[in-house]
Parts: C-alpha cells; sequence; structure tokens
C-alpha cells in the first residue's frame, strides 16, 4: 500500500473528473488517497507522511507542489491537465502506466535542482521560500527601470540598470528566462542563469553561472519606484530600497517521475518545432 497525495488544480478543464479516476483508482488497489483541491489561490497543504504525490494541472501546480513535496523528499507525478508543459508531461491517459512504473520502481526519475531565497530589510530576514523556475525582480509599474547591484561570492556581474532581474534553474531556463533570451539549459544541469531583463545597457548579456554560488541583488538606495519579488510567478512580495536578495541552491531537489531529460527534450522539440531527425543539414 502507498500514501498518495492528490493536488488537483481545478481551474483546468477536466481535472475534477479525472482527479476523482484517479483517486476511485488508487483507492481500489488498496493505496491510502488523500485528495488537495484548489481553484485559483491555493492554501496550506497537508505534509503527510506520503510516498508520492500526483500533480494534475500544468507545470504551475508542479511548481506550486514541489515548494512543499522538496524538503520531504516526496516525489511528484505530474500529470497534465493543460496544454503541453515542459514539466507536467504525462498525460491524462498514461497516469496509470507510469503509477505501475514508478510503484515497481522502473519509472524514469529526474532529480531538479531548486534555489533557497532570503529576502533581508535593514539586518533582518522577511521572506524565506525556494524556487524551481525562477526569482524576479521587476518594476511595479509600466516602463519605469529599477537600479540593482549583483554579486557573488566569486563573480562580480555589477551593476543593472533594467526592467527587472530574473534568476532561473534549469527548469526555469524555457520560462521566463527563455523568453527574455536567456540560454535553454539541460533540465538536470547544476547551473543558475542571470537574466536583465531589457537593459539599459546593451552590452548587458544573459549569464550562466555555477548553482554553489550564493548571489545577493541589492535594490539600489535611490530607488523610488516600487519593486517587486515575484517567486515562480506564485509569490509576490514588495520590496524596499536597500533590500537584498539571497539566492543559494537548496539543500534538496525536486524528483519528478517521467518527467526526465529525455521528456524534456522531446517536448522541447515539439514546442520549438525542431526537426525530430537526429541530423543537421545545411
Amino acid at each position: 500500500m502507498s500514501r498518495v497525495l492528490l493536488i488537483v488544480n481545478l481551474q483546468k478543464a477536466h481535472a475534477r473528473t479525472l482527479g476523482e479516476e484517479i483517486a476511485g483508482c488508487l483507492a481500489g488497489r488498496g493505496n491510502e488517497v488523500t485528495a488537495y483541491t484548489y481553484n485559483g489561490k491555493a492554501g496550506p497543504m497537508e505534509k503527510g507522511p506520503f510516498d508520492l504525490a500526483i500533480s494534475l494541472g500544468g507545470d504551475g501546480t508542479v511548481l506550486f507542489a514541489a515548494r512543499s513535496m522538496a524538503p520531504l523528499g516526496i516525489p511528484i507525478l505530474p500529470v497534465n491537465a493543460g496544454t503541453l508543459g515542459f514539466i507536467a508531461a504525462v498525460q491524462g491517459a498514461e497516469w496509470l502506466s507510469v503509477y505501475e512504473q514508478w510503484e515497481a520502481g522502473k519509472a524514469p526519475l529526474s532529480g531538479r535542482a531548486m534555489l533557497e531565497l532570503e529576502v533581508r530589510r535593514r539586518g533582518k530576514t522577511i521572506v524565506t521560500t525556494v524556487c524551481l523556475n525562477d526569482t524576479v525582480i521587476s518594476a511595479s509599474g509600466i516602463a519605469k527601470l529599477i537600479s540593482l547591484h549583483v554579486s557573488g561570492e566569486t563573480i562580480r556581474p555589477g551593476h543593472y540598470r533594467s526592467d527587472g532581474l530574473i534568476v532561473a534553474t534549469p527548469t526555469g531556463s524555457t520560462a521566463y528566462a527563455a523568453a527574455a533570451g536567456g540560454p535553454i539549459l539541460d533540465p538536470e544541469m547544476e547551473a543558475v542563469i542571470i537574466n536583465p531583463i531589457c537593459s539599459f545597457s546593451l552590452s548587458a548579456r544573459p549569464m550562466v553561472v555555477p548553482m554553489d554560488e550564493t548571489i545577493s541583488v541589492e535594490i539600489g538606495k535611490e530607488q523610488r519606484s516600487g519593486v517587486l519579488l515575484t517567486v515562480d510567478g506564485q509569490i509576490v512580495e514588495p520590496l524596499e530600497p536597500e533590500d537584498v536578495v539571497y539566492l543559494r541552491k537548496a539543500p534538496y531537489k525536486t524528483c519528478l517521475v517521467a518527467s526526465d531529460r529525455e521528456v524534456f527534450y522531446r517536448v522541447l522539440r515539439t514546442k520549438l518545432n525542431w526537426s525530430p531527425g537526429g541530423s543537421v543539414h545545411a
């Protein structure tokens, strides 16, 4: 018997029906199933103990699940109930076969590095959380430059005047960072993308740095317009001048079931319309 947490995003079409089907099937096999449903804003989630979490929704549902499950070492089986996702790559019709593979210890697993972040204000910690995709520091208004100083333990990217800054994991390299001109990284790498958004200087380019660097981002002292911190597109916190955001490698990873490197590249080819063949022709 397995203890399974079923996380259902009711904003996705047919998620409720499929969730009921999954819960009934698992319970019929003698498993202990706990259902967590949300519609829009998610609240506190039960922490278990669980052997497996099944997220039913899109990539955003996986991101939400990861922040709660990864610290507990609980693997996530990401079932897609939306459009084709980079993370939620298991289709609804496939969930049972993938679950049976996991139950037999034969399902491919993918360990995804996460970032731990801390916001300090006047020497006190005001926010601590983790992200699987990215952390974005941006202006709260339209077309307003913000002043940011970025540094690491051994790297010194320096000062940016831009619309904001994206700090992304390899998993998040296909999200906002890619839209802002950043590189796409192998999902199981341990690296961080530092990507300015519409920098005032054309010389400011995206950088890829080792994940074992602790990166600090300080809001400029003279900053007058509002600044927001957005974590995985789901947690939003206002920032003040001289606040410092620290980002470091989390001491754990998100474990994804059947959303491994092979699946990632297959989805990447589909979404970017790459040639499926193995050869390149001039």
